[in-house]
Parts: structure tokens; C-alpha cells; sequence
């Protein structure tokens, strides 16, 4: 028999997938139905300190490969967002995703995530298409070692940073998250993108730029594990194109001790991750891996 459960530092889980920010996230019952699909634990939509509306239509579109979208962070705000917690942290773990543009709002917004049970954060710091926040603060080392230092003084759960591949020193933003006390690296968000319709010779984004996200982008998320994995002994949770178990497992012997899906939940539907668990485990066994564990960072080997 094989096992699923895996552990990013001290948080445990008992399946590797998890739903990753901004998919089928941002209600309680939406988490609580992720939940029942297969996940080990639910990533909520990234929340700030107030509600904002984020960018205008037209703010996504399907391209070859995935999506482009610059949805702009929207989200109802930190304290509205407590009646969605309320209902998801009773059906399994939530990691309460969050976003500032200082160390003191990724504080606040931390620890009232632990108010309302969250099972750790991940402090958004690489969304590619909203100004003053995410990418533009996560790719200061300074800056991010700041932020997360911050928020670990702040709580008792899991700290985990997101960052972006959209950046030549992945490793040393790494390092910052480390040396700040960080529990996980979690990596990657989308690629900056852009889509130009031609009848109308104009951007297709309101925002002009947006993030590529889905199937493309699948190795440029392995290489970024495998060489974070090169330089860091903290936990590494993999995301990034993710649409079958072989993904998961490229991702799984690249260094990750979980994975999180996004894009396939929209292009496969919500069993995917059933089908991911499924085919992991047939995998696991045909190749006498009996756990996650025995997977994690194999092809550094």
C-alpha cells in the first residue's frame, strides 16, 4: 500500500493536491466543495486589508496552452471574508492566502487569518498585474525577508511565500524567505503575458498585462522548483500548470512536498484532483515509491 499524506514542515495533509489561489475559492462553500474533490487542504483567493473591486472587463480570456488573466485582486476585504472562513475551516485545512503592499498589512491580514483558522498563509508576493503589491514587492530580497519576518512574529501558523518566476534571482528571493524564518516556498505564480486582439490593433486586458497561467508554463514552475530545491532546506510547494498525475510527479521529484492546481480545475473540472490521486498512486506503486516522502527531490539524485 502506498500513501498519499505528505507534510510541509509541520502541517500535514492527507493528499499532496491543493486548489491553488484564485480558482474556485473565493466562498466557504466553494473551498468546502474543493475539499470533497480530492484535495488535501484549499488555498483561498488573496485578501487584502479592504474590499477592491479589482480591474474591469475584459480581465481574462483562453489562450493556447492556458489563460491570461489580470483580475486586479479583487476580493470583499479581510473582515467580510471571515464568513467564508467560518464555513470552510470546518470541512478541512485552509491556507488563507493574502496580499499588502508593507510588512505591516501582511501582519494584520496574518493574523486575523489565524483568527478565523486558517492552517497557515501564504503571503501573495507575485501577482503580475497589480500595482503596488505582489510582484512589484516580491522581488526585493530585502523587502520580502522584511514581510515575512514580520508576519512570523505575528502568528503561530505556517508562514509559506508565493513568488514569481517573472524575476532572475528566484533563488536569492528564496534564500530571503528562508533566512526570515519562512516554513514554505511556494512557487510559481503566472508569467507576465499579454494578448493583442488585431481587428482592433489594441491590448485584450483592460490592464493591458496579465498572467499566464495552465499547461504552458508547466516546466518553467519545474525548473524554479528544482533550483530552489538547489539552495534551500525549507519546504517547497510546486504550482504551475498541473493538469495530470505526471505533472504532479515532475513537480513531486523536482523537490515540491505538495503541488497546488489552478488552471485545470476550470479546463478538467474539480475531479481532476481525484484523478491526479488516482493516477499517483498507481504510479507510486507500479514503481515501489510507498510514499510522498520517497518521491520528494529524486531526480537531484
Amino acid at each position: 500500500m502506498v500513501s498519499l499524506r505528505t507534510a510541509i514542515g509541520d502541517l500535514e495533509i492527507d493528499r499532496p493536491g491543493m486548489v491553488a489561489s484564485g480558482i474556485m475559492d473565493e466562498t466557504g462553500p466553494s473551498l468546502v466543495r474543493m475539499i470533497g474533490c480530492g484535495c488535501g487542504a484549499v488555498v483561498t483567493k488573496s485578501i487584502g486589508l479592504e474590499p477592491n473591486a479589482g480591474h474591469m472587463n475584459p480581465c481574462f480570456t483562453e489562450v493556447t496552452g492556458g489563460y491570461v488573466n489580470a483580475m486586479g485582486l479583487p476580493n470583499p476585504g479581510i473582515e467580510l471574508f471571515a464568513e467564508e472562513m467560518e464555513v470552510a475551516v470546518r470541512a478541512g485545512k485552509v491556507i488563507g492566502s493574502i496580499y499588502g503592499s508593507s510588512a505591516e498589512d501582511f501582519s494584520k491580514l496574518a493574523a486575523r487569518m489565524e483568527d478565523f483558522g486558517a492552517s497557515a498563509v501564504e503571503l501573495n508576493l507575485s501577482c503580475p498585474h497589480a500595482k503596488g503589491y505582489g510582484m512589484e514587492v516580491g522581488t526585493d530580497p530585502v523587502m520580502v525577508r522584511s514581510i515575512v519576518s514580520a508576519v512570523k512574529s505575528s502568528v503561530s501558523i505556517p508562514v509559506w511565500a508565493k513568488l514569481t518566476p517573472n524575476t532572475h534571482i528566484l533563488q536569492d528571493i528564496g534564500l530571503a524567505v528562508q533566512d526570515a524564518g519562512g516554513d514554505a516556498v511556494v512557487a510559481i505564480n503566472t508569467l507576465k503575458a499579454m494578448v493583442i486582439e488585431p481587428e482592433f490593433a489594441r491590448p485584450l486586458l483592460s490592464n493591458r498585462f496579465g498572467g499566464l497561467s495552465g499547461e504552458g508554463i508547466k516546466p518553467v514552475g519545474v525548473r524554479a522548483i528544482y533550483d530552489l530545491r538547489t539552495v534551500l532546506d525549507i519546504p517547497l510547494v510546486g504550482v504551475g500548470g498541473i493538469a495530470t498525475w505526471r505533472d504532479a510527479a515532475e513537480y513531486i521529484m523536482a523537490g515540491a512536498s505538495a503541488f497546488q492546481v489552478g488552471s485545470a480545475v476550470g479546463t478538467r473540472g474539480p475531479e481532476v484532483f481525484d484523478e491526479i490521486n488516482s493516477g499517483l498512486s498507481g504510479f507510486m506503486e507500479e514503481y515501489g515509491y510507498d510514499s510522498i516522502g520517497s518521491m520528494v527531490g529524486v531526480a537531484h539524485e
